[in-house]
């Protein structure tokens, strides 16, 4: 069973703990490794969170990736296949099946990639619209204490709307 969903205040050691991994990463994957990003709820500072890291690394491509398995294994990470995810390459790392560290791997600049530096930097400049999934956030880890997938599917729709309203601003479709 996955561990329950709780949502922790923002804790300023998500930073450190991320550079920290950053620094691992981009020792392991060298060049192979176009950019490194912090996202997810953790790298939104007064965003509150599960205490997991998530970051991705950005590749030329996809297929680079099954190089990196084995060396990301050594220093903790399990490869997770998601075949609901083809533009995607994810490990995890920690203990309980959830982890403690969640490494997505993109192509560089995909709509994947694009996306989540969207919505990380919306949030990071929208204050009004970081404490209203700072509450949905909350209310779903109530409703959905003991079931992680409903939780994260039932955000969805906030995070498809930010994203797009990023897009407008940005002007870009």
């Amino acid at each position: 069973m996955d561990k329950s969903v709780v949502i922790e205040e923002y804790n300023k050691d998500w930073a450190l703990e991320y550079e920290q991994e950053e620094g691992k990463i981009k020792e392991l994957l060298g060049n192979k490794a176009i950019a490194i990003e912090h996202i997810g709820s953790t790298s939104v500072q007064g965003l509150g969170a599960k205490p997991i890291i998530d970051f991705m690394v950005g590749v030329n491509e996809l297929n680079e990736v099954d190089e990196f398995i084995e060396p990301l294994v050594k220093i903790g990470y399990e490869y997770v296949f998601h075949k609901d995810f083809p533009n995607r390459r994810f490990f995890r790392k920690g203990q309980w099946r959830a982890g403690t560290h969640h490494l997505h791997v993109y192509r560089c600049g995909s709509d994947e990639w694009n996306n989540n530096i969207l919505f990380r930097d919306y949030l990071r400049t929208h204050p009004d619209v970081l404490r209203q999934y700072n509450q949905l956030k909350m209310d779903l880890a109530k409703k959905y204490r003991n079931d992680r997938t409903s939780y994260t599917n039932a955000k969805h729709p906030f995070i498809t709307s930010v994203i797009e309203e990023a897009r407008k601003e940005q002007g870009s479709t």
